[in-house]
């Protein structure tokens, strides 16, 4: 079983949802309705969907959501908050790797916060190709990732902490296996007598790679952003907005 089927519960599900700014949040959700040209009554997928924080601003602009992730935790939340505003939001609690997609039934879809970067390269074309056959003719499709090659390797930190809100301490031991192309980490969550340690694999493709992967699943790329305002993207940025189109 991959680590991130029991990574996103307890301590590092809390940790990461306080670590998210809400105003950023808010600037992400206006690039998705812009560059996936989402109108009211669209339907829009969001894959690894966490809590809902793009999916539940989406819905109240009138987008009809299908949610999938595999934190149960999560989609309990999503599912409550969408019940109680009264949102046209479907919540999916399954891997995405298995789960099977109606096709041709979406107008947009997405994947944002280093999501996609769980995935080694078979799993990943697998990944991307699911998405490819859910979205109609024409489709648009956005993901956002800091775990890109271009962004990681030029300044790799083989040690890091940072403080999160309410007393979380976050530390990271990481190693770069270079044959298998991905980052081990040992992360640890400390908050008062609590202690939590997951071992994770971030898989890091470079941009090259990553389009190669969406032109053999059926897009054609049509923009690499270093950020919301749509600059192109360069060795050294720390995030990637790709964009686009299925064939």
């Amino acid at each position: 079983m991959a680590w991130y089927h029991s990574y996103f519960k307890g301590l590092p599900q809390r940790a990461w949802k306080l670590h998210q700014d809400d105003e950023h949040t808010e600037f992400e959700v206006d690039f998705l309705q812009d560059v996936l040209e989402i109108k009211p009554g669209d339907q829009v997928l969001d894959v690894l969907a966490g809590y809902g924080r793009h999916a539940l601003p989406l819905a109240a602009s009138g987008a009809q959501l299908t949610c999938i992730d595999i934190s149960e935790e999560y989609c309990e939340e999503l599912t409550a908050a969408a019940g109680r505003k009264k949102l046209p939001v479907t919540v999916v609690c399954a891997d995405v790797l298995s789960h099977v997609y109606p096709e041709n039934t979406f107008d947009a879809a997405y994947c944002f916060g280093n999501s996609f970067s769980f995935f080694p390269r078979p799993d990943l074309q697998r990944f991307l190709e699911n998405i490819s056959r859910a979205l109609k003719s024409g489709g648009m499709f956005s993901l956002h990732t800091e775990n890109l090659a271009e962004s990681i390797l030029p300044n790799f930190q083989g040690r890091n902490w940072m403080p999160v809100q309410d007393d979380i301490i976050y530390l990271a031991e990481n190693v770069y296996q270079p044959l298998e192309g991905y980052i081990e980490s040992e992360q640890t969550f400390i908050s008062g007598k609590e202690k939590v340690t997951h071992t994770v694999h971030q898989h890091i493709y470079t941009l090259a790679e990553l389009c190669f992967m969406l032109e053999n699943a059926g897009f054609e790329v049509t923009g690499t952003f270093a950020n919301i305002e749509a600059d192109p993207f360069q060795l050294g940025d720390e995030h990637l907005y790709l964009l686009a189109r299925k064939r």
